[in-house]
Formats: structure tokens, C-alpha cells, sequence
């Protein structure tokens, strides 16, 4: 790995909050414990919510109550090993955990399965009634969504079968590609110097000025990746056939439907997003020209899409991020920074690249009482201080969700964004706001414009490619 004087070395997250360790004895305890009350919970509840006229509304919620500190404690051991996994992919005891974990949490689920079946096979007409019930107020968003899902859910015993499934189908080709990229090293020579890159650190080099070392990162990036391109090609046809077999045992018209339930959104909404993108592409398009003549190319190479355009953005310590994001955050509310200081004052964060860690960001928010951890690699391009204040935009969304119950605290991706974006621009505008050279704000500006382009032309482009993808599978 290089000895990057900006990388963020040393900086990783305490996940005591959670458990000692992979082997403390407490994980274990908490399996065996949350298996017992499992079992206790079907004993009590089995056949007494599908019943003529739907059950009592005090009864439903003695049970969703009961269900949701048993959940409490399934997300914990759940985020615990997810966690530790992510930080070190390479490491066997993390990878036997994550596993381990992964079964007995389905054991766990399918005891307690019958809960939700028996729910969304209470008629509409004595459903309706015990949603808008008084006493079942806290809990009315979740009984309603939970029943979007009625057309397409399977018997008891096909549901267990898929939930066992999932641990050796879509969950273990989830970890292969995980490990594998996680796992790969990219040879690397740069002023003079032989290096070996992880996968964060030579994506990182696409936003260098260097045209010829951005080149070189690309062909180097692409000659490893074509190495693995029997595995990766594998794990990913393997997942849309399994994505469409599941379709069609759940009835879903078309691949995209399930994450509409999810998300809570109609299939009308997002086309007409997608469609209003797409007749906006030339938008995109006239600025990428725009690019070419300003970096004096006739045209653009894929290499050369995240150059930077003006005078270069300066290098940034972890430690420098740190005090951007905060002042930033202050200068929004007094609230919003005192949410995000604890993330670096507490460890919550792991921002170090090294060998075995998985690559890119995501910010986790396992349960309302727990805090949310963030993963991001720190390289020290500007672009990493962005990332940085996107995933901690969903951390301070979940730090100030805490006041929710769990089985309301899970946000839809629709909503979820938009913390994320709002904490990226906070920070965009603070630099802007401070940078005194007319060039570094040039570069400052170009350099958000691309990432908005990502964040809408992209996406909508790897949509229409999956659903090309999806159609010509089937």
C-alpha cells in the first residue's frame, strides 16, 4: 500500500459499543438468548393474529412491542458482524462470523416468520380498522407497508425455504465479490516508485491532473479487474437469474418492482423521472464538450471525465476533512455539528484505506438505540471530504431518528438521499465560500457539477443498462 502523507492511517472505528470482539462470549449469549424468546414468542402469539375479525388492537401491539426488542437485539449482532467484516474482508475469524451470524439470525427469523404471514392474511376490511386504531397510532406506517407486500408473499414453509436460501445464493455471491475486490492489488509505478494500490487508491487516481498517470491508473485498474473477469461475470449473471427467478415466484411484473415496495414509490413516478432525465442527457453532454476544450482535447477519453478542470484542488488531511465538515455543519445549525463531532470524537468512523478493507462508503444505522457508523477510504482528494459529508448526512439523519421505534427508523431510499446530498452541499459551499482563487473555484465548481451528473445522468444510465440487462437474461 502507498504511504500517502494525506491518507486518514490510523483512523478506525470502535465497535465496542456493539461487542468486545469476534469472540466475546457475549455473542453467543445474545444468539442463544434471542432464540429462546423466539421460541417463547411463537408459543404466545401463533394463530392468534390471523383471526376471524383480526386480533384485539392491544393484543397486535403487545406483539409488535415484543417483536421489535427482539429485532433490537438481532439488528446489533447483525451490524456487529457486518461491520467487523467490512473492515477487514481478508481476515477468516470476521468472514466465520459474518456467516455464523448470518444463519442463526435466519434460524431466528423464521421462528418468528409467522408474525408478519398471519398479519398480511388479515382480510382488508379488519385490517383497515386496527391501522387507523388509537392504540396502534405509533405503529400505522409500519402495519400499512408491511402489507404492500401481501401479493407477493409466499406460504410459511416456501418463505423459510428462500430466507435459508439466501445465506448460500445471493448473500454468498454478495461475499465473493466483496472479498474478491476487497482483495485485490493493483501494481503501480509512480515517480519512480513501485507501489501496490487497493481498489479505493486507484479509482482515486481518475481525479488526478496527470493525464498520463490518469491513463495509466485506467489501463492498470482494467488489466486487474480483466483477471477476475470469469469470477466477476459469473457473480453477476448468477444474481440477475436469481433476481428473476424470485420475481416470478413473488409475481412481481417487472425487476424494478420490488425495490418500488421498498422504497415506497410508484413505478409512474420513477419512469417519469428516468424519462425527464433522458431528454436532459444533452445537458450533460454540452459540458463534457465544454471540458474537452478546456483541458485542450479534441475529446474526452472515460479516463478523463473526473480530470480537474482549473487549478488543482489542494490535498486534504483526514484531519483537515475533519474540521471542514465541522465548520460547515456549524455554520447550518449548532445542532447538526454537535451530531456530527461525536462521529470523529467517539470513533465512529473508519476512514483508513488498507489491504482487505471493503472499498467505497456507506454509513450504517443498525437500530434508535445504537448510533450509526460510517466507512468511507480516505485518500485525501477533495472528493473524499465530499463523500465524507454525504455518508455523515446519513449519519446525522440516523443520530436524530433515534427518537423513532425501530420498525419506523428504517428510511426508504427516496428519503434517504436526501440527508446525504444536503450534507454534501453544506460542504461544497463552505470551501466555495472561503476560496479566494478564481481558479481553485472553477475546479470547486466543476468538480460539483460532475458529481450532481453522477448522482442523475449516471444513475439513469445504469438503469436503462440493467433493464437491458434483466430483458435479455430472462
Amino acid at each position: 500500500m502507498n504511504a500517502n502523507p494525506y491518507a486518514a492511517t490510523g483512523v478506525r472505528w470502535d465497535l465496542t459499543d456493539l461487542f468486545r470482539s469476534h469472540d466475546d462470549p457475549a455473542i453467543e449469549e445474545t444468539l442463544a438468548d434471542c432464540r429462546a424468546r423466539a421460541e417463547r414468542f411463537a408459543a404466545r402469539y401463533r394463530g392468534t393474529i390471523r383471526v376471524s375479525g383480526g386480533p384485539p388492537p392491544e393484543h397486535l401491539l403487545a406483539a409488535i412491542l415484543e417483536m421489535e426488542a427482539l429485532q433490537a437485539d438481532l439488528e446489533r449482532m447483525g451490524a456487529f458482524a457486518q461491520l467487523l467484516y467490512a473492515s477487514d474482508t481478508a481476515r477468516p475469524e470476521y468472514r466465520d462470523l459474518r456467516e455464523r451470524v448470518e444463519q442463526r439470525l435466519t434460524e431466528i427469523g423464521n421462528l418468528v416468520l409467522f408474525f408478519e404471514l398471519e398479519w398480511l392474511e388479515v382480510p382488508d376490511a379488519a385490517a383497515e380498522p386496527l391501522i387507523q386504531h388509537p392504540v396502534l397510532a405509533g405503529y400505522r406506517h409500519f402495519l400499512r407497508q408491511a402489507r404492500r407486500m401481501r401479493p407477493h408473499t409466499l406460504s410459511e414453509s416456501e418463505e423459510r425455504l428462500l430466507n435459508e436460501r439466501d445465506n448460500t445464493g445471493p448473500r454468498a455471491f454478495g461475499r465473493l465479490f466483496t472479498e474478491l475486490t476487497s482483495s485485490l492489488s493493483f501494481p503501480f509505478q509512480r515517480d519512480g516508485k513501485d507501489e501496490r494500490l487497493t481498489l479505493s487508491e486507484i479509482l482515486a487516481l481518475s481525479h488526478e491532473p496527470d493525464r498520463s498517470l490518469r491513463q495509466r491508473a485506467h489501463q492498470r485498474l482494467f488489466q486487474v479487474l480483466e483477471q477476475q473477469s470469469l469470477v466477476l461475470t459469473f457473480v453477476y449473471d448468477t444474481l440477475v437469474q436469481d433476481h428473476l427467478t424470485i420475481d416470478r415466484l413473488r409475481r412481481f411484473p417487472h425487476p424494478m418492482a420490488a425495490r418500488h415496495v421498498a422504497n415506497e414509490i410508484d413505478a409512474e413516478a420513477v419512469e417519469r423521472m428516468l424519462f425527464v432525465t433522458e431528454q436532459n442527457y444533452g445537458q450533460a453532454q454540452r459540458y463534457f464538450r465544454v471540458k474537452a476544450r478546456l483541458l485542450g482535447l479534441p475529446r474526452l477519453a472515460l479516463y478523463d471525465q473526473y480530470a480537474p478542470i482549473g487549478a488543482e484542488a489542494p490535498r486534504c488531511t483526514f484531519e483537515r476533512a475533519r474540521d471542514v465538515v465541522l465548520e460547515a455543519f456549524e455554520a447550518c445549525s449548532p445542532v447538526l455539528s454537535a451530531a456530527v463531532r461525536q462521529f470523529f470524537d467517539r470513533r465512529w468512523i473508519d476512514a483508513e484505506v488498507r489491504p482487505g478493507k471493503q472499498s467505497g462508503a456507506f454509513c450504517a444505522s443498525p437500530s434508535p438505540s445504537l448510533h450509526p457508523y460510517v466507512l468511507c477510504n480516505h485518500t485525501g482528494n477533495l472528493r473524499d471530504v465530499m463523500t465524507l459529508a454525504h455518508e455523515l448526512g446519513h449519519g446525522v439523519h440516523g443520530w436524530l431518528s433515534r427518537k423513532q421505534t425501530l420498525f419506523n427508523y428504517d428510511t426508504p431510499l427516496t428519503m434517504a438521499e436526501t440527508a446525504s446530498v444536503f450534507g454534501e452541499f453544506l460542504v461544497f459551499d463552505h470551501l466555495l465560500d472561503a476560496e479566494r482563487d478564481p481558479r481553485v473555484q472553477l475546479a470547486l465548481l466543476c468538480g460539483k457539477i460532475e458529481d450532481a451528473f453522477a448522482t442523475v445522468f449516471r444513475q439513469s444510465v445504469l438503469t436503462r443498462f440493467e433493464q437491458a440487462v434483466f430483458a435479455r437474461r430472462k
